[in-house]
């Protein structure tokens, strides 16, 4: 009897518990995408106010970007659902209120990168903005055979509701332009977005960059005659890049742009900013036309 009583007590206080405490997760938004691969690029880092209007909010090895305007916020990719909630803390530490994001934009529809994207949206009501083939990615879910990285990707919340923009097109929010740039080679659907900010006199081209890492699962080959378009619309990017005006240049990985390095320096000494940097975007072309050449040749093997 007491050994009875004893298991109906424990039972109760497991339902007691399960009922006060919900699992963790159970919001299907915030399920962890691929945790032990997301690991490597989710280490805290606080946020940033990098150049006049832009901030950072993300990672050590993963960039979400921020812009204030006069109308409200907009931001710059959702890295991971199981990032969502650092993100939305970093906004509030700057003292901004994510549900004034209006706008978030999207450089590429990976996982690593758009996955928390949809409870980033539905948490502040904010309309998504991408390109015309990241946005029927990011509608569905997942990419298509296509993205030279097909095999190695893993498929996240679909986003309900997400506009479409082409090469060129302009985003106003108050007095803040933002226009999106078509880099499209890592994968089929990048796009990175430029802007300009002030502080005082002194304004800055800025430029919030795709991936150009021209990475690809086992078995995919930019020289297959199939994948003609893609190699060329990558070597397009590449000069875009090389003369895009730019000043500060951010990109989705900080690590392939010396970001963090520069977020290193600015943390130590904030003045002279290392963050505005006029050869910046040629750099980044430069050295990812390196690595280009280096997979090329050794697809030629």
């Amino acid at each position: 009897m007491f050994r009875t009583m004893l298991f109906i007590m424990g039972l109760a206080a497991v339902l007691i518990g399960s009922a006060a405490f919900p699992q963790e997760h159970a919001d299907p938004l915030l399920r962890p995408v691929a945790p032990d691969r997301a690991a490597r690029w989710l280490t805290p880092q606080a946020p940033i106010k990098v150049f006049g209007n832009a901030y950072l909010v993300g990672f050590a090895g993963l960039n979400v970007g921020l812009i204030k305007t006069d109308a409200g916020l907009v931001l710059i990719d959702g890295a991971l659902p199981q990032a969502v909630g650092a993100i939305e803390a970093n906004i509030r530490r700057l003292g901004f209120d994510p549900k004034q994001i209006r706008y978030i934009l999207s450089t590429e529809p990976h996982f690593d990168h758009a996955s928390g994207i949809a409870a980033l949206a539905r948490d502040s009501g904010a309309t998504v903005i991408a390109s015309v083939p990241a946005a029927k990615v990011l509608r569905q879910g997942h990419s298509d055979a296509d993205d030279p990285q097909a095999a190695w990707l893993v498929p996240y919340p679909p986003v309900a509701n997400v506009r479409a923009v082409r090469d060129g097109e302009k985003l106003r929010l108050g007095r803040t332009v933002i226009t999106a740039r078509a880099t499209p080679g890592h994968t089929l659907g990048s796009m990175s977005w430029t802007w300009r900010s002030c502080e005082g006199r002194r304004c800055a081209n800025m430029v919030f960059a795709s991936s150009l890492n021209p990475l690809g699962a086992d078995g995919y080959r930019f020289t297959d005659p199939a994948h003609a378009a893609i190699l060329t619309a990558f070597r397009r990017t590449l000069v875009v890049m090389r003369n895009m005006p730019c000043d500060v240049l951010l990109t989705s990985h900080p690590e392939p742009s010396g970001g963090d390095e520069k977020y290193a320096r600015f943390q130590r000494q904030p003045v002279p900013n290392p963050y505005i940097d006029p050869t910046a975007c040629r750099s980044y072309a430069d050295s990812s036309a390196q690595l280009l050449a280096k997979r090329l040749a050794g697809e030629a093997k």
